[in-house]
This record gives C-alpha cells, structure tokens and sequence, in this order.
C-alpha cells in the first residue's frame, strides 16, 4: 500500500496516478504539524495514511469512519466506525482534528456531512480536505460533485467552519500532465498500443509535472487545476 500512496514510484503504469497521489501526499504533509492527539478519518477506506501520520505527527489516537455499505476495498482493513451519512456515532467535541482526502466529491448532500465534520471537532479543531477537479468518472453511480474553490468555501462557511484556506493541488502543465496519463492508462486502446505509448509520454508528462511545481497558482478567470486541498477551523 505503501507504494501506492507514499513511497509513490513513477513508472509507466502509474501514469494516471502519480500525480494525484504525490499532490495529495504533499499537501497532507503542510498539515502535519497542525494534526494532533483524537483524529478522525471521514470515508477512511484502506486509511491508506494511517501508519504515515501516526508516524509523523502527534496523533495518539486514529478514528477511521466510513459509510455503511460503502465499498469493500480491502478484506481486512475495516472501518472503526460506520455510519448512515446522516448523524456520526460520536459525541460533540470530540476530536481534536479530522481529515478527508477525496471523499466529498462523493457526497450527495456534502453539508450534511460537513456540518457533522463540525459537531464532533472541538472548538479550534482543524479539519483537512482534497477533492479532484479534473477526474474521470469513479465508483458510479456515487461520484456525484466537482468542485471550485468557491463553491467549496461556501459548503465550508455555511457548516459552521471558518478560517478557510483552500489551494490548489497543481495547475495547468499538472492538468494536462494527469489528462496525458488518465488517456494512456484507463481509455480503450489494445494493451500494445498502451504500453508504447506510456513508454513515449512518461517522459513527457515528468516534465509537464515539474514545469508545473515552479507556478504559483492562483484563482483567477481561465485557471486550469487539477484538484483542491485546504484547511477549515471550527
């Protein structure tokens, strides 16, 4: 798991990976030093980054939460906790922090979840955040939102968060580099064709990805991201 989402290799069946999941890994790691003691991990999964934060931060206890009859996506990790998608199983004030990495995208009503987000934090609790913008269509029928800076900020203030900070995950050369790389890994084409031209675009969208690490990216009329990340305090 671990290569999958931290130790993260580039290699040519990868592509359509990479760079969502090093752009999620690094924007978890400004957040780290704000992480602290009861965690809780909204629509956990695998809670892929459970070992990598229990490692890194002061989190002494680690929450993971998820939907019940989400998706089984491993046999033996389990979620703590389940809930309806309507009222979590814990008290008010409970945790200190909470994240979600690329889960709203798959609420229908996201301020049902954000506003439950805000109920079980303690007061000044932090809750960290990515969400895709630029993705195929996944886990269907249950992808429901895309998200802007704008229209999530307003979801965030209108739970009861505030001191939002929102950026983005990568711009426009990150964009076409994850658009390159969805195209050779996951639409139709013979496997011989896949595997030679992943061989040719990885290069291509290497230095796609790195031209774009030395722009700062801000929210302007005819910016181009990939996805979303920020920070919201109760």
């Amino acid at each position: 798991m671990d290569k999958d989402f931290i130790d993260i290799e580039f290699n040519k069946v990868n592509l359509d990976r990479y760079y969502i999941r090093t752009s999620i890994l690094d924007s978890l790691k400004t957040v780290l030093p704000r992480l602290t003691a009861n965690l809780l991990d909204i629509g956990c999964g695998k809670m892929p980054y459970k070992n990598y934060i229990l490692k890194n931060s002061t989190v002494s206890n680690y929450v993971g939460l998820d939907i019940e009859g989400a998706l089984i996506y491993d046999s033996v990790v389990k979620p703590d906790y389940t809930w309806d998608g309507k009222t979590m199983p814990f008290s008010d004030n409970t945790f200190d922090c909470a994240f979600g990495t690329e889960v709203l995208e798959h609420c229908p009503n996201p301020e049902i979840v954000l506003k439950e987000v805000n109920r079980v934090l303690k007061k000044e609790g932090i809750f960290f955040f990515t969400v895709p913008f630029l993705w195929n269509l996944h886990e269907v029928p249950h992808d429901e939102y895309r998200y802007t800076p704008f229209s999530l900020e307003r979801h965030l203030k209108n739970s009861g968060f505030n001191n939002i900070e929102i950026k983005a995950l990568g711009g426009w050369h990150a964009s076409m580099a994850q658009m390159i790389g969805l195209w050779v890994r996951r639409s139709p084409m013979k496997p011989i064709k896949r595997n030679a031209l992943s061989f040719l675009l990885k290069p291509i969208i290497l230095f796609l990805i790195k031209k774009d690490k030395k722009i700062k990216v801000t929210f302007k009329e005819g910016q181009m991201i990939t996805g979303l990340y920020g920070v919201a305090k109760k």
